[in-house]
């Protein structure tokens, strides 16, 4: 299968292209800098493009038989209005260029386009999110109704959408895990806040897998939660992650304050979270190789750098 990818070469896209391409698929990936992006994709076909601006490489979408849009400036960020306007506009303004040149390209395409857990809001409760709860009220919310609706219109031409509502991405080589392990081998690791807030997560394999299976399932539409079946919250989290180490945690969580001044509104998502799971997947047959996750990160932390020894 011919797959276009944006956003291929962020910590999530270049495992993808790497093990999409190991299935036998070509990838083509959109790139703002052909040089950086070759050295660091071999696996794929690069091709040079603002995704914002309409171009020539819309011509390479609609020669494609799938899309997988990934491409967004990063969340992680203080929120003032600029950013604000900078994370809308870099999902708006890709979605609606990659849908634009799927229209008329010809029926039976697919689009997996990106989207995340925030679009259900944040709660500290039991409430258990499924593709069929209604939207959050908040910025992220926000971000990602407005980011699956543009995806939508692909549908309009008769491509077969689907929303992949991400949660934290856990993988060997970046991401948040990345940043974790360092200070919990250092016994610098600690809860954040309550503790009490959930944390929707994924094993990359697993989120491969999810890709894998919703290119291949062609009655798959809509929206998808690409989350562990056993989310877990923060406090135990931080426990399983400090134990699959062999680290004891000896600092107290971290006041919710001091992460309110570092980072506003922002905060939020790592105060509060939302207790997503992937309903489904679960109903379409689909089987996670790391369901739980102390086996993620006993896999995950054999490759890790830096996290080798358990």
């Amino acid at each position: 299968m011919k797959i276009f990818m944006t956003g291929g070469s962020g910590f999530v896209g270049s495992y993808l292209t790497r093990r999409l391409s190991e299935s036998g698929h070509e990838i083509f990936v959109l790139t703002r800098s052909l040089r950086h992006t070759e050295k660091k994709l071999p696996w794929a076909r690069i091709i040079e493009g603002d995704p914002k601006k309409p171009g020539r490489w819309q011509d390479k979408v609609a020669q494609s038989d799938a899309v997988i849009n990934l491409a967004g400036t990063p969340i992680f960020t203080i929120w003032t209005d600029s950013a604000r306007k900078s994370i809308l506009d870099s999902r708006l303004l890709t979605t609606h260029n990659i849908v634009d040149a799927l229209s008329g390209s010809g029926e039976n395409k697919i689009l997996l386009n990106a989207s995340a857990v925030g679009y259900y809001g944040s709660r500290l409760d039991d409430t258990e999110f499924d593709e069929n709860s209604p939207p959050g009220d908040e910025f992220m919310s926000e971000i990602c109704i407005r980011w699956e609706d543009e995806a939508k219109r692909a549908s309009i031409s008769g491509a077969r959408v689907v929303l992949c509502r991400f949660g934290i991405v856990l993988g060997s080589n970046g991401g948040a895990l990345s940043k974790m392990v360092p200070a919990f081998r250092r016994f610098l690791g600690s809860a954040i806040g309550s503790g009490r807030q959930w944390f929707p997560w994924i094993h990359e394999e697993d989120l491969f897998e999810i890709f894998s299976f919703a290119l291949e399932n062609t009655g798959l539409s809509g929206p998808l939660n690409c989350v562990s079946p056993n989310p877990i919250r923060n406090a135990e989290f931080s426990k399983t992650l400090a134990a699959t180490l062999g680290r004891p945690i000896l600092l107290p969580p971290v006041p919710a304050f001091v992460l309110r001044i570092a980072l506003g509104e922002m905060a939020k998502i790592l105060l509060m979270g939302q207790r997503v799971v992937p309903k489904k997947l679960l109903e379409s047959g689909f089987s996670f190789r790391y369901p739980t996750l102390r086996q993620a990160l006993e896999d995950l932390l054999l490759h890790t750098t830096g996290a080798h020894t358990l």
